[in-house]
């Protein structure tokens, strides 16, 4: 087993790669996308040049490429289940697990991302009325999240999983562009509790270097 991981560790979707290698505690070469080399590289194995990238090196191709996080979660937890198993083996579990990570990707980070982009574009007067209907959209899933969090401590009733995995970085970084209000208690509570497991810890404090990076600039927390 040899795996190369090319990613960055200040991306939402390498998180969801980078915890999932945490817990299961795989070696892995760190191949950090941060020069124009590493990315010609990652070019070449994915001509798009998006990351995260894992190639397994010790497959008899010569190391194909598993691109998208959430298809290298699959593929890590296809190859080493019983290491912190990540998606229930019970296919009707596993499918409320798979739409979790679906909510998060989809409805958390995505008007997440798409407030960041418009602060891309111009960044000391984005354009409200594009980030308007983002907030609305965060507004109304961080509502449903809470609701569907009351008495439970992960995302579904089987444990950390591949839906908690998704939550982590969507929820981070949602946080700093719609902080989510105090009354929603379970999904605060939620957020934290991620925060404090020691898979994420350690990409939040991996990351923490590049805060400079965010473009509506990052809280004086977390």
């Amino acid at each position: 087993m040899s795996y190369a991981l090319y990613a960055h560790p200040f991306s939402s979707y390498c998180w969801k790669a980078l915890i999932a290698l945490y817990e299961k505690e795989l070696p892995f070469d760190y191949r950090i996308v941060e020069t124009e080399a590493a990315m010609e590289a990652l070019r070449g194995h994915w001509p798009l040049g998006k990351f995260p990238v894992l190639v397994d090196e010790a497959k008899t191709d010569g190391g194909a490429p598993v691109i998208e996080s959430t298809t290298i979660i699959e593929y890590l937890d296809l190859r080493h289940y019983d290491r912190a198993p990540l998606i229930p083996a019970n296919p009707v579990d596993a499918l409320e697990v798979r739409f979790m990570d679906r909510v998060f990707d989809n409805h958390v980070m995505t008007p997440m991302n798409a407030i960041v982009q418009e602060y891309l574009r111009n960044r000391d007067a984005p354009d409200q009325s594009r980030i308007a209907p983002a907030h609305a959209a965060l507004d109304a899933i961080y509502a449903w999240l809470d609701g569907r969090l009351a008495g439970h401590s992960w995302a579904s009733a089987h444990g950390f999983s591949l839906a908690d995995i998704a939550a982590a970085p969507s929820l981070f970084y949602a946080d700093w562009v719609r902080p989510i209000p105090e009354g929603l208690a379970n999904l605060r509570a939620y957020r934290a509790r991620l925060n404090a497991r020691p898979s994420i810890a350690r990409c939040i404090e991996e990351a923490r270097p590049y805060r400079g990076y965010f473009p509506p600039g990052a809280p004086d927390r977390d």
